[in-house]
Formats: structure tokens, sequence, C-alpha cells
């Protein structure tokens, strides 16, 4: 396909088909419960695997007196924090646990993983690339965000009645973006090159989609997080890193092939981690 196609097919998902589905999925969900947990997890997630990935680099540095460039440091950082919990998220909780408690995967992703990829990620990549010249335009991308905009109306609306051929257009218009965003993340791998930052890049994975799920996960029950929410917040916490991360290193100037690396890896992790996860919780 042309090159263009994935960026329009993109611009589509994030103005129109993502806050399309997030309505529809919302206004059935199951809100009961402690459901603002999910994002307070997730911000946890994002710190923890921050926290390692920079306890790693400063034991790299202590046992060989050696350390990987900034860039590099910056690029392995994000990889280990920030999960694609939305465009690849959503499907896999849509299929795996059902839209009933869909509503704890959107509050993880916009409330949680967003907030946390548009600031604090933001904030450790201008602290790695020395700069802080686009904090403005990082901070403009969260405001203007479309998907948190949808998440309010969903909110809004969930009281009212929504007529049965509206309903249906509703309906068919959210599958279909959760089938396109599918296609989209295998457009954007088919345009990515490996690299030569494997070392990095599986470290980075073990924290993010091993080690971070695995603490966390296990005392989600001290939470009262049992059953079908446990596997959605632990299937949001395990999922590879999101394309946002090689948004924010081109931005910043990080290591873009540890990144491309990361994303690549990260989706071939991911199937075989998830019968591992769904074994497990």
């Amino acid at each position: 396909m042309p090159a263009i196609v994935p960026t329009r097919l993109g611009q589509f998902l994030f103005w129109v088909g993502v806050p399309i589905s997030i309505i529809n999925f919302l206004h059935k969900a199951d809100l009961s419960g402690s459901i603002w947990i999910a994002p307070a997890i997730a911000h946890a997630a994002i710190l923890l695997g921050a926290f390692l990935a920079w306890v790693l680099i400063k034991w790299q540095a202590h046992r060989t007196n050696t350390v990987p460039p900034i860039p590099t440091q910056g690029s392995f950082v994000l990889a280990a924090m920030v999960g694609n919990t939305g465009y690849l998220g959503y499907p896999v909780t849509l299929a795996l646990v059902g839209r009933e408690y869909f509503a704890w995967a959107i509050f993880y992703d916009l409330l949680g993983t967003t907030l946390g990829a548009y600031g604090f990620g933001v904030a450790l990549a201008a602290r790695f690339s020395g700069t802080l010249q686009n904090r403005r335009h990082m901070i403009q991308a969260i405001t203007i965000n479309p998907a948190l905009w949808s998440f309010g109306f969903g909110l809004l609306f969930r009281g009212v009645a929504i007529a049965p051929p509206v309903e249906f257009c509703l309906e068919t218009l959210a599958w279909s973006a959760v089938a396109l965003s599918l296609m989209l993340i295998g457009m954007r791998l088919a345009r990515l090159n490996f690299q030569h930052s494997l070392k990095w890049a599986a470290i980075g994975l073990g924290i993010k989609m091993l080690i971070v799920p695995l603490i966390l996960g296990t005392i989600l029950s001290l939470f009262g997080l049992t059953g079908a929410i446990a596997e959605v917040i632990v299937l949001q916490m395990a999922m590879p890193p999101a394309f946002a991360t090689l948004v924010i290193a081109e931005t910043f100037n990080l290591d873009r092939d540890l990144t491309v690396t990361t994303l690549a890896m990260g989706m071939i992790v991911l199937l075989i981690m998830i019968p591992v996860w769904l074994w497990l919780f």
C-alpha cells in the first residue's frame, strides 16, 4: 500500500474510530465497584517500570563501569514504563474478557497510560534529551485528545436511551474501529526494521511485560480485585511498549533504534505471554 495509507488510517482512528468505540462500549460497561483503582494501578505500573529501569542502568554502571548513551537510557526507561493499552489493549480486553469490564481498560488507558506517557514520559524524555522545547506541544496533545473527550461524553450520556438503529450503527462502527486498529498495528510493524539493540530491548521488555505485571498482579487481591477485573488490569499492564514511545523518542532525539526494536519484539513476546497471564490469573 502507499505510505500515506497507514497515516490516514491512524488519523481516522485517532479522531473518529477510537472515540466512537469508547462511547459505544462505555455505554454498556459496568462502572460499579472501585473502578477508579484502575488508573491508580496504571500509574503504579508506570512508576515501577521506570524505577526498575533506572536501577538496572545504575547497576550496569556499577558492575561494568560503563553506561549506555543518554538517549539510549531515555528510550530504555520509556519502553519499560508505557504500554500499548489503547490500540492493542482495547481489542485484546474485548476479545478475552468481554465488554462488561471494558470500562476498567478505558480508565486504565485514558486516565493512566495516556497521562503517564504524555506527562511523566515527556518529562523524562526532556530530561534525557536536555531540552524542554516541545513540552507545550505535548501538553496540547493531551488537551485535544479526542479519546479523552469521548470518555467524558460516554460517561455523561450513559443514562440516555439510544434508538435501536442508532445503537446498531454505533456498534458496527465500534467493532470496525477495533479491527482497523489491529490492521494499523500490522501496517506500522511492516515498516519497522530491527536494529542492533536486542540486549537492552530484551531487558526493557522483561521489566515491562513480565516483572511489573507479576509484582502488581499478585497484590491485586489485596484491593479486592479478582476474576475478570484482575484479568483486565493484568492484560493492560502486560501490553508491549506503546507507539507513543516512538513519537516521544523522535520528538526528543532519543535512541530511535532501541525504541523500534522494543516495539517489534514486544508484539512477538505478547503472543507468548497472553496464555501465561490468563493461566496465572
